[in-house]
C-alpha cells in the first residue's frame, strides 16, 4: 500500500470541532483523510454517512474529499448537500446516521471546517471520537483493495427538516407577525424561506443570497457591530421582531421591535416556560454563565435547573443523563430533547415567534418578565498565565465572608448580594473570559473594573 506520509492536524483540530485556513491548514488532502479517519471511527456502527455543507466557495472540494475518504473505506455516503447544521442534524438523527457537516461557521471567509457526530445527532469532540480521528488522518489510512468502494447518493431533506420542526411547535394560529431576518449571507437563506413557507407573517429579508465571502457583514451575530442592519431594519419596517443567524445557521439571536438585542439568556428563560408548560417537572440544563434569572424561572415554572460546563459536548451529555427537555446557553445555541438533543436556531426562533404570535403584546414587553439582572457581555483579556491570573483573582475573593467560589468551569464567585462573575481560560489561546452579572449596570461595571484590575497583567 501506498505510504500517505504524515501530517500534522493540531493547529486545526480544535476540542468540539474542525477549523482552519483553506490551502494553508485545510485542504483536499486532509479532508479526504479525515474522511478516511471518521470512517474507522464509525464503521463498526454504521454503513453510511451523511454530509452536509455550507455555502463557503471551498465547500464542495472539502465535501466531496472527504466523501471519497469516506467510500475509500467502504462506506457508503448520502449527500445532503446544502444545509444548515440543524439541518445535518436532522438527517443523522432522523436517518439514524453518523454525520459531517462542511462548515467555519461564523469565521471569515477564508477558513472552513468540520463539524462531526455520530447516529442521532450524539456529538463527536475530543474525548469522544475526534483525537482518534485525528490520529488516524494524521498518520494516513491506506485505502484496501480488498474492500469495495462505498456509493454516493443524494438525499434532499430540507422539506423534511421544515415540516419536522413546525409539527415541534404550534403557529397555526398565531397573530399575523411582521419578522425581519438577517442570514447574513449564510445558511438560513436556504433554509428560512422553506421553515417559514405558508406561516402567518410577512417576512422581510436581508442578506440572504448564500456567499461564503460575507460581503455585507460577519455572520456571527455575537459581535453587536453584526447587529446594526437588523436593527435598524426592524425600526424602519415597524417589524414585530428581528432574527440574526451565524455562517451555518444553528445559532439565532432576537431583536425587539425596538430595534434591541434580546438576551440568549432571557430566550432560554422564555423556551424552557414554554417546554415545561409541556412537561411539568423536567430537568431543564443551562450553562454556568447564563443570568441566574434562567434557574430561578425555570423553578418558579416547576422544573429543575441543571447546571453546566461551558460546550456543546457537556449540555448534550448532560441532557442524556438527565432526560432534560430543553439546554439553553449564553451563546445562543438551544438545545432539545425533541430533536434529538441537538442544538437549532430555527427551533428556538420558531418558540418566540409562537410566544409572541400568541399575544398582542410586544417583544419587549413579553422579554421584560424574563431580563431580571444586567449583564456585561463577555469580555476577552489576552494574558501571558492565564492560570497564574486566575490564582490570583482566587485568592483576592477566596476568604471573603458569604462569598462562594466554585471552579466548575474555570473561576465562578457569586456575592451575598446576588452579583456573580465568571472568570474562564479560552481552550484555545491565551485569554480569560469574563463575565459579570449584577443588579443595574453601575453595579456590573463596578463588579468587571474590579476583577480585570487583578485579571490582567
Amino acid at each position: 500500500m501506498t505510504d500517505l506520509g504524515v501530517r500534522d492536524l493540531s493547529a486545526i483540530v480544535k476540542a468540539y470541532d474542525i477549523r482552519g485556513v483553506v490551502g494553508e491548514q485545510l485542504d483536499a488532502d486532509v479532508a479526504r483523510r479525515l474522511g478516511a479517519g471518521f470512517a474507522l471511527l464509525v464503521g463498526g456502527d454504521a454503513n453510511a454517512v451523511a454530509i452536509g455543507r455550507d455555502m463557503r466557495d471551498s465547500s464542495p472540494e472539502l465535501a466531496a474529499a472527504f466523501a471519497d475518504g469516506v467510500t475509500g473505506q467502504g462506506l457508503d455516503v448520502v449527500d445532503i448537500g446544502l444545509a444548515s447544521t440543524d439541518l445535518l442534524y436532522f438527517a443523522a438523527g432522523r436517518l439514524q446516521l453518523p454525520g459531517v457537516m462542511l462548515t467555519a461557521s461564523h469565521n471569515p471567509a477564508r477558513y472552513n471546517g468540520l463539524k462531526m457526530c455520530r447516529a442521532g445527532a450524539a456529538p463527536i469532540a475530543e474525548d469522544t471520537g475526534l483525537r482518534e480521528i485525528k490520529a488516524d488522518a494524521e498518520r494516513g489510512v491506506p485505502v484496501d483493495p480488498n474492500v469495495a468502494k462505498g456509493s454516493v447518493t443524494e438525499r434532499y431533506l430540507l422539506p423534511d427538516y421544515a415540516d419536522y420542526l413546525r409539527k415541534l411547535v404550534d403557529l397555526a394560529s398565531i397573530r399575523p407577525l411582521k419578522v425581519v431576518v438577517d442570514a447574513g449571507n449564510g445558511m438560513a437563506g436556504y433554509t428560512v424561506p422553506e421553515v417559514f413557507a405558508g406561516l402567518p407573517m410577512d417576512l422581510v429579508p436581508l442578506y440572504f443570497e448564500l456567499d461564503g465571502t460575507f460581503p455585507n457583514h460577519e455572520a456571527n451575530p455575537l459581535d453587536p457591530k453584526n447587529l446594526v442592519d437588523l436593527c435598524a431594519k426592524v425600526v424602519e419596517e415597524g417589524a414585530d421582531l428581528g432574527l440574526a443567524f451565524d455562517g451555518d445557521a444553528d445559532r439565532c439571536f432576537v431583536v425587539d421591535e425596538r430595534g434591541q438585542p434580546v438576551s440568549p439568556s432571557a430566550i432560554t428563560a422564555l423556551v424552557a416556560v414554554r417546554e415545561l408548560a409541556r412537561e411539568p417537572g423536567s430537568a431543564v440544563i443551562h450553562n454556568l454563565i447564563t443570568s441566574r434569572a434562567v434557574p430561578e424561572i425555570i423553578t418558579e415554572h416547576g422544573g429543575r435547573p441543571v447546571r453546566t460546563r461551558v460546550g456543546h459536548s457537556f449540555i448534550k451529555q448532560t441532557m442524556a443523563e438527565t432526560g432534560a427537555i430543553f439546554g439553553g446557553e449564553h451563546s445562543a445555541h438551544y438545545y432539545f430533547r425533541d430533536f434529538w438533543r441537538a442544538d437549532s436556531g430555527m427551533l428556538a426562533a420558531l418558540h418566540v415567534l409562537a410566544a409572541l404570535g400568541e399575544r398582542e403584546q410586544p417583544l419587549s414587553e413579553l422579554m421584560a418578565d424574563y431580563g431580571r439582572y444586567a449583564a456585561s457581555g463577555e469580555i476577552n483579556s489576552t494574558v501571558s498565565d492565564p492560570a497564574a491570573r486566575l490564582a490570583v483573582v482566587k485568592r483576592h475573593y477566596g476568604d471573603n465572608d458569604g462569598v462562594q467560589v466554585d471552579e466548575l468551569d474555570g473561576l465562578t464567585v457569586a456575592f451575598p448580594d446576588g452579583s456573580w462573575f465568571n472568570l474562564r481560560p479560552s481552550n484555545t489561546e491565551p485569554l480569560l473570559r469574563l463575565n459579570v452579572e449584577a443588579a443595574d449596570a453601575g453595579a456590573v461595571a463596578a463588579l468587571r473594573d474590579e476583577v480585570l484590575a487583578l485579571a490582567r497583567d
